[in-house]
């Protein structure tokens, strides 16, 4: 018991301690804070420290100097030289750019609405089109120094240089663009055929639509017509279909054909009944001659005819067979 009310009074007087100490240090700081030592905020205590710079330029030309490397021009193919003039299909894209550009900005008001110097998707394109331009530019002035100096610029014919890669890996790759070659050639195929097939039936459903309406306009110039508002028949003549003349001629031998031996109307009915002038009329009757006699004639014998059991056993031969 003895044991556990001091070590209770023990930890009471670290307790008070540890309040007084921290209660000591607050009023430091609200004194300091008070005479103006300290102010709000983070306080560390830096000493300043000033940089100077020097620019001594003998000694950066005398480093220059020293790492710098004489070389022939040949040698370092550097170029300082203006960009190139800009071609008209760049000009041009870069217009049409602009336009598209200006467009979209306007049309969606959630973006912010740049100037055409301003705006960063735009500059990209000059920026690439700026590198292009420079590049152009340098080599332009590189070929006329190149052949001021005399250097060749153009490969000779006679120039051979061993390949990077291996004739089988070129055909393999020549075997993939022959492929997807093919397969683009195909494809375009069947999109033309498609393209043709829509025309084709865009075209018949206008034939059909203008042949309809042909045929109503027909019909209603034939009410007018029967109704005694048109006294003319011109409609009917401006509908007449052209035909060939070969089928002209054939209809009209057929049309012929038929005439004589039909008519053109009136009674059928007892036509090729006798008269007592025809039934009179013998002009055409010949008499039949006699069997055998045209044979006689000719110094030939009639067949006689077999008889009955010969007939009827050559029957049953003809059936075995």
């Amino acid at each position: 018991m003895k044991l556990k009310k001091a070590t209770k009074k023990a930890a009471k007087v670290a307790a008070s301690s540890d309040s007084d100490s921290e209660y000591s240090s607050d009023e430091e700081l609200r004194e300091a804070f008070a005479k103006g030592l300290i102010k709000p905020g983070l306080n560390t205590v830096t000493e300043e420290i000033s940089k100077k710079f020097k620019n001594s330029v003998n000694l950066m030309k005398q480093k220059l100097d020293a790492i710098k490397l004489n070389l022939p021009w040949l040698e370092r193919l550097d170029m300082v030289n203006a960009p190139a003039p800009l071609a008209p299909e760049l000009a041009l894209q870069m217009q049409e750019q602009e336009v598209r550009r200006a467009k979209q900005l306007k049309g969606n008001k959630k973006l912010p609405q740049y100037t055409p110097s301003e705006d960063p998707v735009l500059n990209d394109f000059r920026r690439e089109t700026m590198f292009h331009r420079q590049a152009q530019g340098a080599v332009l002035d590189g070929i006329i120094r190149l052949k001021k100096l005399g250097v060749p610029t153009i490969r000779p014919d006679d120039y051979f240089a061993e390949m990077a890669k291996s004739d089988t890996h070129m055909q393999k790759v020549r075997q993939n663009l022959m492929k997807k070659q093919t397969i683009a050639q195909r494809s375009e195929k069947i999109r033309s055929l498609r393209q043709q097939r829509k025309v084709s039936k865009q075209m018949q459903v206008e034939a059909t639509l203008k042949k309809h309406a042909e045929k109503r306009k027909l019909m209603e110039e034939v009410k007018k017509y029967r109704k005694g508002v048109r006294k003319d028949l011109d409609f009917l003549e401006d509908k007449k279909k052209p035909q060939r003349k070969g089928l002209d001629q054939k209809a009209a031998a057929k049309r012929k054909m038929k005439d004589s031996k039909y008519g053109f109307g009136g009674k059928k009915r007892g036509n090729k009944k006798n008269t007592k002038s025809s039934s009179a009329d013998v002009s055409e009757y010949k008499r039949p001659s006699k069997p055998g006699k045209d044979l006689k004639k000719k110094g030939g014998k009639p067949n006689p005819r077999l008889g009955k059991n010969r007939r009827i056993q050559m029957k049953a031969k003809k059936r075995r067979q």
